[in-house]
């Protein structure tokens, strides 16, 4: 009976003592458990840790700001400082900050910018004399040829027919010249007789065009009084976009007959000079001297902008301002004719080959890729502005420009640098900014959007047996006439994509 009574009370101090045996190990396991769960909260060296951290951003935020004062201090110096390198990185047409910009250490270009424009065009002081003719004080233009013979018939070309060595001649500049400069008779861009008679008065002129129903025209704003009585606005068009403007908006005539819409006097050129519309459009836009020849000033603007500035002033503060006599716009995205050729590859403005054709020419002929070496801020223009006086260099330069388009593409930003290049820096130009240029004007859709078989075509292939009707029958000869050297080794040079949209 007792060893019955005393099992279960050694049975329950065995347990106790099995659970005194435990509590020392759970004591232990609780003071270094939940102590190193603490830790973390009240470490000393990590609460110090956090505080200098804090210290340390707020010290970093304030050198930092001090830093962009010091900058902006030392920028605002600059420009006004003597040292000519350090004034010159303020100077936005200078090389040294194009060389920034080519690094990209120079501010993201703005897309509009202020314009320095006079504030009233009342005051405007036109000069009394025009500029003097110091390099080619006589020009004249050949206006009668021999028919071309295309196979099956001959007739006259607007361009002429040009040979290689006519070109190269014609870039040596002398006192007195002839030279081709489109108009030959019979070959088409032929003005009503009431519009000659219209266009003798106009000495300033603001000109457009719209060719193969584009666009409608886009009346221009803020235009003063004295410009609305000094500027004639013409609107060159083609018999095509004559009938799409009138079913479009009111066209008015006059007692003479003369047709307008707004301020633009519509201008009709009937027989067009080419089968590509594009290659049309140029006639008026470079040839401006040619289609009105009284013209002393003309601003040309392209048939899809609404120009908002008014022609006076715009002429004051880019020829008369700082003695200018042609100033037209930098290209947003390009200053290298190869690269221009490549964008215009990609988005298809016209045939791939003979763009590359066209580079090799003029790569063939020393034309470089543009670089910090020349003279010009960019190769590459935006041609949809041109602001000029009728001096004869000018007008010579615009003839030789055009002579490129006709022989070559229509693409006629491919051509203007390289006829910079040609003419050895006699002929000067002011190019000004592209986010001023974007300030001139309100940029509406075309209507439609232009299309044509040849801007598709990948290789010369295409265009042999049936695929023969895709070349142009009046424009870009120099393409398929016999070049006289070889091209066969050329390679032109490797283009960087410098932007997404160029």
């Amino acid at each position: 009976m007792e060893s019955k009574l005393q099992r279960p009370q050694s049975v329950r101090l065995n347990r106790r003592g099995d659970r005194n045996n435990q509590r020392p190990f759970a004591k232990d396991d609780e003071s270094g458990l939940f102590s190193s769960m603490r830790l973390p909260q009240d470490n000393p060296i990590k609460i110090v840790w956090k505080q200098g951290f804090i210290r340390l951003v707020l010290v970093a935020g304030i050198l930092w700001m001090l830093l962009i004062l010091i900058v902006l201090l030392f920028h605002v110096w600059s420009c006004q400082s003597s040292i000519s390198f350090l004034s010159a990185m303020c100077n936005k047409e200078g090389k040294v900050f194009i060389a920034m910009d080519l690094l990209g250490l120079a501010p993201k270009p703005e897309h509009r910018c202020p314009i320095p424009v006079a504030d009233d065009p009342d005051k405007i002081v036109i000069p009394k004399e025009r500029t003097p003719d110091a390099i080619v004080k006589n020009l004249t233009y050949i206006e009668e040829e021999d028919l071309v013979n295309n196979g099956s018939q001959s007739f006259a070309v607007f361009g002429g027919n040009q040979s290689w060595l006519q070109r190269e001649e014609n870039f040596n500049l002398k006192p007195s010249m002839k030279v081709h400069c489109g108009f030959l008779k019979n070959g088409g861009a032929d003005m009503n007789p009431v519009d000659i008679e219209y266009v003798k008065r106009c000495r300033f002129l603001v000109a457009s065009g719209i060719f193969d129903g584009y666009d409608v025209p886009h009346q221009p704003s803020n235009i003063s009084i004295r410009s609305k009585k000094l500027f004639c606005f013409l609107m060159v068009v083609d018999e095509v976009s004559l009938k799409f403007i009138k079913e479009n908006v009111t066209v008015r005539k006059d007692k003479d007959k003369g047709m307008w819409v707004g301020l633009w006097r519509l201008i009709p050129l009937k027989h067009q000079p080419y089968d590509e519309p594009r290659r049309n459009g140029k006639v008026p836009k470079i040839l401006t001297h040619r289609l009105f020849p009284q013209a002393q000033y003309s601003i040309w603007i392209d048939g899809k902008m609404e120009l908002i500035v008014d022609p006076l002033l715009i002429l004051e503060r880019y020829l008369w301002r700082d003695k200018h006599t042609y100033a037209i716009a930098q290209h947003k995205h390009h200053r290298s004719i190869y690269e221009e050729a490549d964008a215009n590859k990609r988005r298809k403005r016209y045939a791939r080959p003979l763009i590359d054709l066209h580079m090799k020419i003029y790569y063939s002929e020393g034309m470089e890729p543009w670089s910090l070496k020349k003279n010009t801020i960019s190769d590459v223009p935006e041609g949809a502005i041109i602001i000029r006086e009728h001096t004869a260099l000018n007008n010579l330069f615009n003839c030789l420009w055009f002579n490129e388009v006709n022989l070559f593409t229509p693409r006629d930003q491919l051509s203007f640098g390289y006829v910079v290049y040609r003419l050895k820096g006699l002929f000067k130009f002011f190019m000004f900014r592209n986010c001023e240029y974007y300030s001139l004007f309100i940029l509406h859709p075309h209507t439609r959007e232009h299309s044509s078989k040849v801007e598709w075509v990948k290789s010369l292939s295409e265009f042999k047996g049936s695929g023969s009707s895709m070349k142009e029958s009046r424009g870009g000869f120099g393409l398929w006439t016999p070049y006289p050297k070889n091209l066969d080794s050329v390679t032109l040079p490797q283009v960087v994509r410098t932007s997404k949209a160029g």
